[in-house]
């Protein structure tokens, strides 16, 4: 049987006047993004060698930069890992526990209904007097957010949406450029390796030669010791390096999320290091404020942080809320909703806090205070972005011209090294002019190795300090 209670015309002007409401009043200020300045230009995109890549402001998609490389095994560990890291699911997951939330509190600009229900049986202990009584009961309760304290709280529960999102974006970024440094450490300690083991023979050869004019009187024991101990030294370089590789490896397979050893049999295969384009954009200094996740992610937590102000504000104001219940209870259950067992209730209600010990205040200045420590991580942000492209260009920079320097060093350490040996074979020079020019040779070879890995480090700090490796 259906039953309804009248709506008094109190109720209905409070509903009418909610709904006129619901919609437009707000307490607290509305958010403005904030204005940040920039530079113009990169201060160090002009510096970098003619000979090396050249740094232009073009805006490119730089979404998949290690494809620039070149290098399909890259290409093939950064899909994978994109796919498989826990810290990129770990991001996911916290992004479905903000729309969560969201859900969560979006339930309070609705209505909310109760039924409940009951069958009480009594009497004393000896069996006498029983009786049963049957309950029915349904409640119905609307908050009206007539100052917006809920709404406030969903722009802040979007904020918070909008943040995990970016937060995503940039374990993304952290993650490629990982992948992509640890791999360039793989590459620059094999190449190293095989420049000792290089080396080692040529070194090898010395010493044999050595040995036999010391056999035949024309050298010392000082010299075949010496050429002894070039060779052992070569040869203690290679071990670090193998540690290196392993220990790159294991930390690749982490981020991959496979076992340590996992990666081992086939990363140990040696392999060129990737080499930069010729050519790399790197847009302009207000493209960060659009691209770079962290500082997207900061201004979203200063979004969410500027709606919980209104939420303070809002507890300042009344609340009101209309109620409504309607009750039967009967004896029989076949006349629990028949006759005069139905009560109904319903009506609007205000309340208001007086008095609160100054938790309100409080809470109201901690809001600010929240919003104004936002603001400032906000602006750290920008500038450590700002500082981490300039940083990484003037490494790229410089490098290139280290490289330069190490490349010419090469070419006339090879040639001191076979003039030194055709002398020293010759009988007219010592042996430790060979000497030194083996060591030179190996170092200068070794540097060059080296610049050149860091080369590609820089480019990869760059893109990551860019903000690219998310779409």
């Amino acid at each position: 049987m259906n039953k309804s209670f009248p709506l008094t015309q109190t109720a209905l002007a409070v509903s009418l006047a909610a709904l006129t409401l619901i919609s437009g009043c707000m307490a607290g200020p509305d958010y403005h993004p904030p204005k940040t300045s920039t530079p113009p230009t990169w201060s160090s995109a002009n510096n970098v060698a003619a000979a090396g890549t050249r740094l232009t402001t073009n805006a490119v998609d730089m979404a998949q930069w290690w494809a620039r490389f070149q290098d399909p095994r890259l290409t093939e560990l950064v899909s994978a890992a994109l796919c498989t890291n826990l810290d990129v699911q770990m991001a996911q997951a916290l992004l479905r526990e903000a729309r969560a939330a969201r859900g969560r509190d979006a339930g309070g600009l609705w209505p909310s209904a109760t039924a409940s229900g009951s069958v009480i049986h009594s009497g004393t202990m000896n069996g006498a007097n029983k009786s049963t009584a049957l309950h029915a009961g349904a409640a119905a309760a609307w908050n009206l957010d007539f100052f917006g304290a809920n709404r406030r709280q969903l722009e802040s529960d979007d904020a918070a949406i909008q943040a995990a999102r970016e937060n995503i974006h940039d374990a993304q970024v952290t993650l490629v450029s990982e992948v992509a440094l640890d791999y360039l450490q793989v590459r620059g300690a094999q190449e190293q390796i095989g420049i000792a083991q290089t080396n080692l023979l040529s070194e090898a050869r010395t010493a044999e030669v050595t040995r036999q004019k010391g056999a035949a009187g024309f050298v010392s024991a000082l010299d075949e010791a010496n050429a002894d101990a070039q060779v052992a030294m070569t040869a203690a370089s290679i071990p670090p390096l193998e540690t290196t590789i392993q220990q790159n490896i294991f930390a690749l397979s982490i981020l991959l999320n496979r076992p340590p050893a996992d990666l081992l049999a086939d990363l140990s295969k040696p392999g060129p290091i990737p080499t930069a384009p010729p050519e790399v954009p790197v847009g302009l200094p207000s493209d960060l404020l659009r691209r770079r996740p962290d500082i997207r992610a900061a201004e979203a937590n200063l979004h969410g942080a500027a709606a919980l102000i209104g939420v303070a504000v809002a507890d300042f104001y009344p609340q009101f809320s209309l109620t409504g219940s309607l009750n039967y209870q009967n004896n029989l259950a076949r006349d629990l909703f028949a006759g005069p067992s139905g009560i109904y209730s319903g009506g609007p209600q205000v309340s208001w806090p007086i008095f609160s010990g100054g938790s309100t205040i409080s809470n109201l200045r901690l809001q600010k205070a929240a919003t104004d420590a936002a603001y400032i991580t906000y602006q750290k942000t920008v500038l450590a972005a700002l500082s981490d492209v300039e940083s990484y260009l003037v490494a790229f920079s410089k490098e290139w011209d280290h490289r330069k320097a190490l490349s010419d060093a090469v070419i006339k350490n090879r040639r001191a090294l076979e003039l030194s040996r055709q002398l020293y074979q010759a009988g007219t020079a010592e042996f430790l002019t060979v000497l030194d020019a083996e060591r030179s040779l190996l170092g200068s070879e070794t540097a060059l190795a080296q610049s050149r890995q860091a080369i590609s480090s820089d480019l990869v700090n760059i893109y990551r300090a860019l903000g690219g490796g998310w779409e």
